[in-house]
């Protein structure tokens, strides 16, 4: 027997050696650090005597379930390391912009970890405390066209695989006659087994069904004329109501769609006057485009209400009426900032906006840099004037703010008139700074004296007869700039305060802001339209901008009615509950989408839309519009995701109003970022105001940290959320071998990889989040589901074969492959239902059993004669539903096994739409 101080020294001995390998960055290290010009860079590696073998991506499925216009999206990733050594695999997904992520589950060598979401100010404390530590992180991510970016890097061990399973959610909005569901891939290489499903169940027959190339260079919207996707194939069933569209791009034609982006990329480059290089090439690896199904729906001339489970959602698109004449105010920004193809692309856009208003409309344009121009349409030409003196003397006058009598008249948009507007924009140059504050002030004295607002009398107003046809008009702004106010009044808060406070009373103005480029203020851009009754939109600065900015202007060109209200009465709805339900506008190829909670026990929800619509004869007169309409409150319990549906309104709604006003240093829950973040936490999504959080498996504390001075460092941070303007493909980064820590290391962005942390952590990961329009932070959780026998050597991709789960890729969302089982939480219990790898379905003895109406099952299908509970893989209806539906239809066969309660005519058979 050795001596006691013997066996002490020894284990001193490992522990330092263990110590001091893990603090010391090694040559094998793969680091990349974000550089302060935009790009990445990559560290100097070296490789041991035996090469390495790549990590291998093997499979991706992107699973979207859009049901009454709310999509519900599922991208699942496999990736398998084949070498001997562990490697680093990133997992990034684009998705829309105005999507909340709703869920994230890894599984790492059969073990599953699931992200949770919490508030952001712990992440923040968290992240600061990151910081102070000198600790950052790397990662590589992307923008792209309304898109945020997420991703994730982890430590794959040698010679496993590695699942990655993210979802996020959103209300699919109607732009000119049609909803645009948009799925961006971008895998970052190419993958053996790559498969899109899309499906679509409507309440309302599908009127229109179109799946478009893969949108690889020209973003804006198709249209019926656009080439057709011949890879795309489409079965409809349920009397059209229902469709499934299926792509499964193989490696050929991922390779075309990769050539094509690439050299899409390269002709904007030239078009840009920028070089492009074997670097920009290399971000262009793995980048398919967008996938893109457009749908509409018939639509009952009264509008749709939908009520369910003591929710209601009110669709309303008045297709039948005829446009409001507008009167339309054009504020364009012609600073030094916009020479070249940005002046050159206004002039273009501007060419065929002017020839697409109606002849019963009025407008006017001001043209702004750091003089202000409202440009006179209605003198005559000189013919004898020089093009100099034509653009200048004859049509524009330079603004004395001292006399009103500077001010230009607006005009008739005739053809005669359009003539000159278009010759006058032809001749647009940049120079000069920017003056926000004066062209937007300008623009609402053109409105407010046109209308004869704030005068002593009426003779102040226009002085012919266009004055009573203006009177009826409805008034719009649309407004133009790349950049930030330069020129005059330059602080946001005083600009916002200003033009808000003036543009108010019975003839205010619609606000309609265009960010142009990547310069533009979009924050100010933004507050200013939500102030004013607008909204914001980005225009990229591509070849395609012209044909963007035509495209923005046909969504709000055709108002159908003005002053809009729709009212609910108190007894049946409670009123605090309901999303925005005033509008100053409704436009033609558009849709009003209006949510909220019924009182208990309303047998009937009768609500009514009030507005003004046009005259039937006289282009200049209004009418009062009204629409009653009826539902009952049907006691059938069948799943519409109409509470997702409102959870969703209502965050961006009350997101939308906290950012056009100042923030308030006294919130209380009342407040909307309070009444939005609780909502939020409720479902689950992540927002401005919450964030993905990692915690330590079976970790009582979800965002505590261990000490760094302790042997176990293991550590979680929050991660800011930065634009990052490149795009990388799928990253390898070979690792030393680590020791099997139950921790995930989560860097700050910027800087390098802490390589002590990340060596002793045996899940290193690295998460990014991009926002475009905010700062935020983000952490991830990998709280392991519950477990209790060691990992199988069952591949992750075989999961699906396994346990006969293809086409359920939802349950893979909760499975543990450890337990056999699908694990998750229900009415705040954890559930744990097992699972079957037998090729016999389980059947309960005693027969079926009835159940509620069962999942996926439509107010149409009457014949569904109820439900009965089915384990899972027998019912098809399963296939397409949300997680979120299980949790409310799940139930148990044979006292174990995972069931569903489905409808009868579900059951053992096949559907047609798949």
């Amino acid at each position: 027997m050795q001596p006691l101080w013997l066996s002490v020294v020894c284990c001193v001995s490992v522990f330092v050696v263990h110590v001091y390998t893990a603090a010391v960055p090694t040559s094998d290290t793969f680091v990349v650090a974000k550089a302060d010009d935009g790009y990445t860079e990559k560290s100097e590696m070296t490789t041991e005597e035996e090469p390495n073998v790549p990590i291998k991506l093997t499979k991706m499925q992107v699973n979207s379930e859009v049901s009454l216009r709310y999509a519900h999206t599922t991208v699942v990733t496999y990736v398998r390391n084949p070498s001997r050594r562990s490697q680093q695999a990133t997992f990034h997904v684009l998705l829309p912009e105005t999507a909340f992520i709703s869920g994230f589950v890894m599984t790492l060598d059969g073990k599953s970890y699931k992200a949770y979401v919490k508030e952001k100010e712990e992440a923040k404390k968290i992240y600061d405390d990151a910081v102070s530590q000198g600790t950052g992180a790397a990662y590589i991510s992307a923008k792209a066209r309304d898109s945020n970016h997420f991703t994730v890097s982890v430590n794959v061990e040698p010679n496993t695989e590695a699942v990655f399973n993210l979802t996020y959610e959103e209300l699919l909005v109607r732009r000119n006659g049609v909803y645009n569901h948009a799925i961006n891939l971008h895998p970052g290489a190419l993958v053996p087994k790559m498969e899109v499903t899309v499906h679509i169940k409507e309440s309302q027959k599908i009127s229109l069904l179109r799946v478009p190339e893969v949108r690889t260079g020209n973003e804006i919207d198709a249209t019926e004329k656009d080439a057709q996707n011949e890879k795309a194939v489409i079965k409809k069933c349920n009397d059209d109501k229902e469709a499934t569209i299926t792509f499964t791009p193989d490696l050929e034609e991922q390779n075309r769609l990769m050539a094509i982006y690439s050299d899409k990329i390269i002709e904007s480059a030239k078009l840009s006057h920028e070089s492009y290089s074997d670097q920009n090439n290399e971000k262009t690896t793995g980048v398919l485009g967008q996938f893109v199904v457009q749908y509409d729906v018939v639509r009952p001339e009264k509008g749709e209400i939908l009520v369910n489970d003591g929710y209601f959602v009110h669709f309303f698109s008045p297709e039948e009426l005829k446009p409001l004449s507008k009167f339309v105010v054009f504020v364009l920004d012609t600073s030094s900032s916009m020479y070249g193809r940005k002046i050159e692309q206004l002039r273009t856009a501007m060419q065929a906006i002017l020839a697409d208003l109606r002849p019963t409309d009025y407008f006017s344009i001001v043209e702004f840099n750091s003089d202000v121009k409202v440009h006179n349409l209605s003198e005559t030409h000189k013919d004898e004037a020089s093009p100099h003196e034509y653009s200048v003397v004859d049509y524009d006058i330079n603004l004395d703010r001292a006399s009103d009598g500077a001010i230009a008249e607006p005009v008739l948009a005739s053809p005669h008139n359009i003539a000159k507007a278009q010759d006058i924009v032809s001749k647009f140059s940049a120079n000069g700074g920017t003056n926000i504050y004066e062209a937007l002030d300008v623009a609402i004295d053109v409105i407010n004296k046109a209308y004869g607002t704030n005068k002593p009398d009426s003779s102040a107003a226009i002085n012919n007869s266009d004055a009573e046809r203006i009177q009826a008009l409805q008034p719009i702004i649309v407004f133009l700039s790349d950049g930030e106010a330069s020129v005059g009044e330059t602080n946001p808060k005083r600009i916002l305060s200003h033009i808000s406070e003036k543009n108010t009373g019975e003839r205010r103005a619609a606000l309609y802001s265009l960010a142009f480029g990547h310069d533009a203020d979009r924050g100010l851009l933004r507050k200013l339209s939500l102030r004013n009754e607008g909204f914001m939109r980005q225009i990229y600065e591509a070849a395609d901008a012209a044909l963007q900015l035509r495209h923005f202007y046909q969504q709000v060109s055709s108002p159908l009615l003005a002053h809009v209200k729709f009212v609910y009465p108190p007894n049946q709805v409670k009123a605090e509950s309901v999303t925005r339900h005033v509008f100053d506008a409704i436009f033609a190829g558009s849709e009003t989408v209006v949510a909220g909670k019924l009182e208990p026990d309303v047998l009937e929800l009768a609500p009514h839309v009030t507005g003004f619509c046009a005259e039937d004869e006289d282009h200049y007169a209004r009418k009062r519009y009204e629409v009653m309409n009826k539902v009952k409150v049907s006691e059938k319990k069948e799943y519409l995701p109409l509470e997702r549906l409102w959870a969703y309104l209502s965050i961006k709604q009350l997101l939308d109003e906290r950012d056009a006003h100042e923030q308030d240093d006294n919130k209380d829950e009342k407040s909307p970022e309070k009444r939005a973040l609780a909502i939020a936490l409720k479902y689950e999504f992540v927002t401005p105001l919450t964030s993905l959080v990692v915690v330590k498996p079976n970790a009582t504390n979800a965002v505590d940290t261990v000490s760094a001075d302790g042997p176990d460092t293991q550590k979680d941070y929050a991660i800011p959320l930065l634009p990052s303007p490149v795009y990388s493909g799928f990253n390898v980064a070979p690792l030393l071998p680590s020791p099997v820590y139950s921790s995930f290391y989560v860097g700050g962005a910027g800087g390098t990889i802490d390589n002590e942390a990340f060596e002793e952590s045996h899940l290193g990961a690295d998460i990014s989040l991009d926002n475009l329009n905010d700062f935020n932070f983000a952490t991830i959780t990998t709280d392991p589901l519950p477990s209790t026998t060691a990992p199988q050597s069952t591949s992750s991709e075989s999961y699906e074969d396994t346990y006969h789960l293809k086409s359920y890729s939802w349950a893979l969302i909760i499975l543990n492959s450890e337990t056999n089982s699908l694990e998750f939480l229900a009415n705040g219990k954890n559930i744990t239902l097992e699972l079957s790898k037998s090729d016999t379905v389980p059947k309960a003895s005693d027969g079926d059993s009835d159940c509620a109406h069962g999942v996926g099952e439509g107010a149409a299908e009457a014949g569904a004669e109820g439900g009965v509970c089915v384990y899972l893989t027998r019912c098809v209806a399963a296939r397409e539903i949300s997680l979120d539906e299980y949790r409310n239809k799940y139930c148990v066969v044979e006292n174990k096994y995972a069931g569903v309660c489905c409808p009868k005519n579900k059951v053992d058979t096949e559907t047609p739409c798949l």
